[in-house]
């Protein structure tokens, strides 16, 4: 508000979980932004004209274009609530022995950026974590190699592309960022891979399925959202409790101790 023409701002934002370069997603970033133009809003009409200048053929095509739309969005936000909670249960699954090379290559993963020190207190949290990581995509890989669920080529564009489109305007970046960084593609295999496996499981699991309404959809997803920051919240509660109390014994807990479904280690076929 009250930026003029070549004006130079800088902007803080917190980098979507779609940004190209993975060890960023979550992180604050400053943008340095210079206005090259300022536009009133005006008036637009709403009708078969406005529809056919975004791609519809009518204004009736274009309801029924966004309607499909939102009812995707509700689907896809239910569906990955499903597979996390599939990822839940199979943390809970029991695995007899964790190789300490993975370990210890988790343990680095999740220490990285911080001191040596701070990386020494927190291995102990770290330790359960990277278990919890390895013990997942142990799972899930043998179930993959079981049932013999492959990505192929196509799959694997179609999930670049689908990467390309979520970031509009820096489609050329995001391009170039894939064909230069061989380790980002072979990242998003293993997101396809790990995709296709939690499907494979969701088609195997007996399971109730029911039409619910737009406003059930976003109870559960409200409920959902309150239950992770509920969580997010008493960790923070327990790290500043540690660190008032005993702070030369405390633990000092990285941020990238936080774990979550979505910051989960990807499946790789390795």
């Amino acid at each position: 508000m009250g930026g003029k023409k070549n004006d130079e701002k800088i902007v803080e934002a917190v980098l979507p979980e779609n940004f190209p370069e993975k060890d960023l997603v979550n992180k604050k970033a400053k943008f340095k932004c210079k206005i090259l133009g300022i536009k009133n809003p005006e008036e637009v009409k709403i009708d078969d004209q406005f529809a056919k200048n975004l791609g519809a053929k009518d204004l009736s095509d274009l309801k029924s274009l966004i309607s499909k739309q939102i009812n995707d969005e509700y689907k896809n936000s239910l569906d990955r609530l499903t597979k996390n909670q599939i990822l839940k249960e199979i943390e809970k699954f029991k695995v007899s022995e964790i190789p300490g090379n993975l370990l210890e290559e988790e343990i680095k993963i999740l220490s990285q950026g911080m001191s040596e020190e701070d990386a020494k207190k927190s291995r102990k949290n770290f330790e359960e974590i990277a278990k919890k990581r390895i013990k997942v995509g142990l799972i899930l890989n043998e179930f993959g190699e079981q049932n013999k669920i492959k990505v192929n080529e196509q799959e694997l564009q179609n999930e670049v592309q689908k990467q390309i489109r979520m970031m509009p305007g820096q489609e050329k970046m995001v391009m170039d960022f894939y064909k230069k960084n061989p380790n980002a593609v072979a990242s998003l295999r293993g997101t396809v891979y790990e995709e296709k496996i939690l499907d494979a499981i969701k088609q195997k699991a007996k399971s109730n399925k029911k039409e619910i309404s737009k406003e059930e959809a976003e109870k559960i997803l409200k409920e959902s959202q309150n239950q992770v920051t509920t969580e997010n919240k008493k960790d923070s509660s327990k790290k500043i409790e540690t660190k008032k109390t005993n702070p030369k014994k405390g633990t000092s807990k990285s941020p990238k101790a936080k774990t979550s479904p979505k910051k989960r280690k990807k499946v790789s076929k390795k």
